[in-house]
């Protein structure tokens, strides 16, 4: 799975729409000095290419009666058995994360609930059962930051010129 070669202008693009996913097309077209029509070609593709994907709101888990997040890191009984897990992980609503790992555990997940309490009845009642040999958690207290991963274009002459072949090809079809 390579990166995508892209350009200034897509550069721009993405850093307006990573730090406002609201932001106008028209007001980024100003700032990018093209015209509403150029911009909405561009984060088609983007979008398309699977750079851009989608727009969100992020929920404030806090706010709607979650209190606890935690990570966990999954140990499993049999380690033949992941894709069996992720499948029931996926079905728990209070995993946010799910993620395959190097190092000492087998899976590592994110997980929001309301309290500690419920944290416990989640993994004795929804975890355990999935064949889990043991888990360690960790809670957070606080995130102190997120954010997303920086854009930062430098590309070779020979990449430069795939990309604008790409491009146009794309504008064609």
């Amino acid at each position: 799975m390579g990166h995508h070669q892209l350009d200034e202008l897509d550069e721009k693009i993405l850093k307006m729409v990573v730090n406002n996913a609201r932001i106008p097309f028209l007001e980024v077209a100003r700032a990018c000095n093209v015209s509403g029509a150029a911009i909405h070609q561009r984060i088609q593709k983007l979008t398309n290419l699977g750079v851009l994907k989608g727009s969100e709101f992020i929920v404030d888990h806090s706010k709607v009666g979650y209190e606890t997040a935690a990570y966990m890191g999954l140990f499993l009984k049999n380690p033949e058995s992941f894709c069996d897990v992720v499948d029931a992980l996926n079905t728990i609503p209070e995993v946010v994360e799910c993620h395959y790992t190097t190092g000492a555990y087998d899976l590592f997940i994110k997980i929001f609930a309301k309290n500690n309490r419920h944290l416990l009845e989640i993994i004795h009642s929804k975890l355990q059962p999935l064949g889990l040999a043991r888990t360690e958690t960790l809670i957070s207290f606080k995130e102190a930051f997120r954010r997303q991963v920086p854009v930062d274009l430098e590309l070779t002459d020979e990449e430069e010129y795939e990309y604008v072949q790409q491009s146009e090809n794309l504008l064609i079809e």
